[in-house]
């Protein structure tokens, strides 16, 4: 238990939680990035009440019993920690759509534990603040994964080499553009997680380490040609991609504009792109709004690169 009297209650903080695409491709549950945009904004309150309030600025109906919220679950695991009758009121603006495949889940979770961590005088790490954290992605999908959370709260690129015990490792981000189309469906983790093969042929596991290997290579030797070989995906790809109208069409037009490769944001229906330029991944993205336009499937795209902050606090 962390004992702390120096708390100063009713000091409030705004904090902008920002979008994360988990996988990266061939990384399932292992890798992840953070985007400079789409973000959540919120503003949370230390008090003394000892329970944890919820609402959202906007009217999104947001779950306001903390057990069963993203953002919630999370803070109950953290005041649990600390030997204080305290509580925090939270109110969030969601920008990122749940079931939109980019950390709609996990920006809540990690944006409510770094601001409450802040409140707090810091006391937590990074670690653990993604370890209570990932108890908000448990109530989104019924399980405990980080490569959301751990991109949101670490920023840049991150790879989860273990869960258990936690084991997050930063990669440094080479400066590369991303182009993101939302289709307007949605896609629960939980139902991309159910369809999922629970046997993988060795040949198929081979391959995609390779590409993992290949990938984290590409990132640290800031050799982009080789993230784009290794933005290949054997195994999650192929089933997921039925879930995600025009999804081979997207990716491989894509390509032929320049990108480097991409794919299946998380569990989608959001597919991303990399680009070396912005020239380029702004050219990607007229190739995405073509392809939906064409068969009348509303959509959201956004133009934006890898944040190596993170979650940005905004003021106190």
């Amino acid at each position: 238990m962390i004992e702390r009297s120096n708390f100063i209650l009713n000091k409030k903080i705004t904090v902008q939680a920002p979008a994360t695409v988990a996988n990266l491709v061939c990384g399932f549950d292992v890798l992840g990035l953070c985007l400079e945009a789409p973000y959540d904004t919120m503003d949370v309150t230390l008090n003394n009440s000892g329970i944890v309030t919820l609402k959202s600025s906007d009217g999104y109906p947001l779950p306001t019993d903390p057990v069963l919220n993203t953002a919630g679950a999370p803070l109950l695991e953290m005041m649990a920690e600390i030997n204080m009758e305290i509580g925090f009121d939270v109110v969030i603006t969601k920008n990122i759509k749940p079931g939109s495949g980019l950390g709609s889940s996990a920006a809540s979770a990690a944006g409510a534990v770094v601001a409450a961590n802040y409140l707090l005088g810091g006391v937590f790490s990074k670690s653990e603040l993604v370890r209570f954290a990932m108890s908000g992605e448990k109530v989104a999908s019924g399980v405990k994964h980080a490569d959301n959370v751990a991109p949101c709260i670490y920023g840049g690129i991150t790879l989860i080499r273990s869960i258990f015990p936690l084991d997050i490792v930063s990669i440094a981000a080479p400066s590369l553009y991303v182009t993101v189309v939302h289709p307007q469906i949605e896609v629960k983790t939980a139902d991309a997680r159910q369809i999922l093969r629970k046997e993988v042929l060795l040949k198929d596991a081979i391959r995609q380490w390779g590409n993992i290997a290949g990938l984290v290579a590409g990132f640290l030797q800031n050799d982009l040609d080789l993230v784009g070989r290794s933005l290949e995906d054997v195994i999650i790809e192929p089933v997921r991609s039925i879930l995600i109208p025009e999804f081979n069409k997207v990716k491989a037009q894509s390509k032929l504009a320049g990108a480097l490769g991409g794919g299946i944001s998380g569990s989608g229906p959001s597919i991303f792109m990399l680009s070396k330029t912005m020239q380029t991944a702004k050219e990607v993205e007229v190739t995405m709004r073509e392809i939906y336009t064409a068969i009348e499937l509303p959509f959201y795209t956004y133009v934006t690169t890898i944040s190596n902050e993170g979650i940005k606090i905004l003021s106190s």
